[in-house]
């Protein structure tokens, strides 16, 4: 569990190692101001909470010399190999021998010792847990960690800060790291709503059910979206809060990306285009006056994909 002080202990840990991203006005979409987290470092929120893990770590003892692990080879990898190097620190990231070449190769850039082993990220999430029981290093779990999940977060309340408030906020949900920091952040000040696309539904189904639970994952954002089971942090944060569950579309996610494109040049994955698919697909009709915050949060994409 985590708090609003956990947040704000990490937007003061953490300081100017982070972008302060700007937000944009659009009062023609449905929403008030997006939150363009896209250009945040290594083109994601998750900067964020990799450094506010490595720092607060640090401050506890729990980091030695073995430095850090992770089992990622998307953004969350890239964005603890990003960190550790801006702190010094040896990281070690675990990924599938599937993974993207292309996303291997910013781990290699960016310093961090790849370790690529099983077909499957269960695989590669085992193996980085034994290399943590072997060694000592301090494990990066990619969403289910209070630190991570603080770090992230401090957008929200850079948000609030930048637009002097807002009534609601929509971000997407996979694991859940973002959504409980958001939540966490802003909890008794906004409403916060969770987007998720209907190939990958764990917050949705985890507060139906009363409990995280296992779920399928498929469609155009699981890659990023595509946590089969929400982590107990966002969960129990979800549940405390009042989050508002929506559940988006395959066609509604490349809609509103596209939409995003067409209207604004503004160019992200298809997991951050759900929470604007909130507003353009109809799931999410703001009041007259509403003053909605829409979290763009990562744009590690290919842009050539946009007519």
């Amino acid at each position: 569990m985590i708090s609003k002080a956990d947040v704000d202990a990490a937007a003061v840990r953490i300081g100017d190692r982070v972008r302060h991203t700007p937000v944009l006005p659009v009062a023609d979409s449905g929403a008030t101001v997006f939150k363009l987290e896209y250009l945040q470092h290594t083109g994601t929120f998750k900067a964020r909470g990799a450094l506010n893990r490595i720092l607060a770590a640090a401050e506890s003892g729990e980091l030695s010399g073995a430095g850090v692990v992770a089992a990622s080879g998307g953004n969350a990898g890239i964005a603890v190999a990003y960190a550790a190097a801006q702190l010094g620190v040896p990281a070690e990231i675990y990924v599938p021998v599937i993974s993207s070449p292309a996303k291997v190769r910013r781990l290699h850039e960016l310093g961090a010792v790849v370790v690529q082993t099983g077909n499957e990220f269960a695989e590669a999430y085992d193996a980085a847990q034994k290399r943590v029981s072997d060694t000592g290093a301090t494990f990066c779990h990619p969403y289910d960690h209070p630190d991570m999940a603080a770090g992230a977060g401090t957008l929200a309340l850079e948000t609030w800060a930048q637009t002097g408030g807002f009534d609601t906020v929509l971000v997407a949900v996979g694991g859940g790291g973002l959504l409980a920091g958001v939540a966490a952040a802003l909890d008794g000040r906004a409403r916060v709503v969770a987007v998720e696309p209907a190939g990958a539904r764990s917050l949705h189904d985890a507060l139906a059910a009363g409990q995280p639970v296992d779920v399928p994952v498929s469609g155009v954002a699981a890659d990023a979206l595509g946590a089969r089971r929400v982590g107990e942090i966002a969960f129990e944060v979800a549940r405390r809060t009042g989050v508002q569950s929506l559940i988006v579309e395959d066609e509604d996610l490349i809609a509103a990306r596209q939409h995003l494109w067409d209207r604004y040049r503004i160019v992200v994955e298809h997991s951050a285009a759900a929470a604007m698919a909130a507003l353009t697909a109809g799931g999410y009709t703001p009041a007259e006056g509403e003053r909605v915050a829409v979290i763009l949060c990562g744009a590690n994409t290919d842009p050539s994909s946009l007519g």
